[in-house]
């Protein structure tokens, strides 16, 4: 594709582009109102704080960012991180725990501005894939284990995640039928427009289809209004038959737009607790950011690549005016980044409209939004979850080698047992320790032995030798970005004695990305190394007596 048919950017690109745009930035709106507000109650913060950082997401950070057809705002990856640093610095007062969060959120977003004007959007390297899929495959389980007691109608009564997930078969025995109805029909849905192929199904949104039945039943039950309810008798399943719904299964948020801003409390910026929860922010939003932002740029239908360090500065930027009046956390979002090219977006103005469309929705529809029920978003996280932690993950993950599924699961279990933070660094160590096993120094772990030399105008031989591995890929990555475009990049990896899967899975993303840019790649020099699995991103390492 050449550089004319590139869609233009700024002011010129509003003008070209704004019908696209404008329809693709409401069809994500659509998308995004319940998962902002689902998002920011399992977070333990108020809904409207999902809002903030969805309308800052889209109306600041989408002027000033890196990337085209990213749409920022609120992850479910973040749920976990939040919700801990809440319950944990509130110490039982929630709405405390919420203003030392807001807190902790803008230190956090200081440090994600730093990392992007020291150019550190390549750190994403450093961390071992197999350990980055366990962390969000944990994030999917704990997510899960949360909402489903809501998806039933029903508060678990648990100081501890593994006590959550003991509470389940509870929760279904003592659920609230009628909300239980709202929230298993949502999660029927869903599984329905995951599952049928046709395309006048696929072209309606499924978090709106959920949404709205939700509210219709919500309607028909009632929920408005505090009542009493009788269940038949003869229904023997049901352990009692009188139960109450009211507007407490409904989503609350503020009747006056100005009501749902609240403001950061630094009273325990000298504590452990609020450094953990800095550096939990930093790192999982940090990271998921660029995770996401590099895979839109695979969607992309014009191949453009975002300039990573750019875009960190300016998520950091935007969660710094979200923490000051009472936002969550955003990140380049990637499922509804997918929905916005899906829906023929082409700059960032679409971010932009989509986060115009949130903020004259909470400003003018509060009571609309009022009769969503806490059952219907809470599917929405529960299936959310499910993808982050299915059963295809797994599978992936052992194709590639049995090694990366020990990490994988060992990290899921670690995050599980202990946090987040403690969970990624067990994994991480046990990275190590195998590479350690398969005869990697010391010395090495930190710089890899590579040159990069050019043979003539269009043409880069780059050797590779010793141990190619997660923790000494950033070196190489930064080189690598400082070749122009549109050359040629041989590969030679004869000389490496050992190539784990993370520099094996970036050597062909950069291949691919470099030749959809104009360039070609070719890897050689594997013929001798012994792959740890059939997988074309596994392992592999050069037999002693080859060395």
């Amino acid at each position: 594709m050449t550089e004319k048919t590139l869609p233009k950017t700024g002011l010129a690109g509003l003008r070209e582009n704004w019908r696209s745009d404008l329809l693709s930035g409401f069809l994500v709106f659509l998308i995004a109102l319940p998962l902002c507000l689902g998002i920011a109650m399992a977070s333990g913060v108020p809904p409207m704080a999902g809002i903030i950082s969805a309308v800052i997401g889209g109306l600041l950070v989408s002027r000033i960012n890196g990337s085209y057809v990213t749409i920022t705002g609120p992850a479910a990856g973040l749920i976990v991180v939040i919700y801990d640093a809440v319950h944990t610095m509130g110490n039982g007062d929630m709405m405390a725990g919420y203003r030392y969060t807001l807190a902790a959120i803008v230190v956090a977003s200081l440090l994600q501005i730093a990392m992007g004007l020291m150019k550190a959007g390549k750190l994403s390297a450093f961390f071992p894939s197999s350990v980055v899929h366990g962390m969000l495959a944990a994030i999917g389980i704990i997510i899960m284990a949360k909402q489903i007691h809501t998806v039933f109608g029903v508060k678990p009564d648990a100081d501890s995640l593994f006590a959550t997930i003991g509470q389940i078969p509870s929760s279904i025995w003592n659920m609230n039928p009628e909300v239980a109805m709202i929230g298993l029909l949502g999660l029927i849905l869903l599984i329905i427009w995951d599952v049928v192929d046709h395309k006048w199904i696929k072209m309606i949104p499924a978090p709106i289809v959920v949404v709205l039945v939700g509210m219709a039943l919500g309607q028909f039950y009632n929920l408005d209004i505090k009542h009493h309810y009788l269940i038949s008798p003869d229904i023997e399943l049901l352990p009692h038959h009188d139960f109450t719904v009211g507007p407490k299964y409904l989503v609350a948020v503020p009747q006056n737009f100005m009501d749902g801003f609240y403001f950061p409390d630094f009273g325990k910026i000298a504590t452990v607790e609020f450094w953990i929860a800095v550096v939990s922010i930093c790192l999982v939003g940090s990271l998921e950011s660029l995770l996401s932002a590099a895979a839109v740029d695979k969607l992309d239908p014009y191949k453009r690549c975002s300039d990573l360090n750019k875009d960190i500065t300016a998520v950091g930027i935007g969660n710094t005016a979200a923490g000051l009046i009472g936002g969550t956390p955003m990140i380049s979002e990637i499922v509804r980044s997918s929905a916005n090219v899906n829906n023929g977006a082409k700059t960032g103005w679409a971010n932009f409209f989509h986060g115009a469309f949130m903020l004259l929705a909470v400003a003018f529809l509060p009571g609309l939004i009022h009769e969503i029920p806490m059952a219907s978003l809470a599917a929405l996280l529960v299936y959310t979850g499910y993808r982050l932690a299915a059963p295809r993950e797994f599978y992936k993950t052992l194709e590639i080698g049995k090694d990366n599924f020990v990490i994988f699961i060992v990290t899921i279990i670690s995050v599980l047992a202990t946090d987040l933070l403690i969970g990624v660094a067990i994994g991480i160590v046990l990275k190590i320790l195998i590479h350690i096993s398969r005869g990697v120094k010391f010395k090495n772990f930190f710089s890899m032995a590579f040159h990069i030399k050019q043979t003539d105008e269009n043409t880069y031989q780059v050797h590779i030798s010793g141990a190619a591995i997660f923790s000494n890929l950033l070196g190489l990555k930064s080189e690598l970005a400082e070749i122009p475009e549109g050359k040629t990049i041989y590969f030679d990896l004869s000389e490496s004695e050992l190539v784990d899967h993370t520099v094996m899975e970036f050597l062909h993303d950069f291949s691919e990305d470099y030749q959809r840019s104009g360039g070609h790649c070719e890897i050689s020099g594997l013929d001798e190394h012994e792959p740890y699995s059939d997988h074309p991103h596994a392992a592999r390492r050069k037999p002693s007596d080859q060395n």
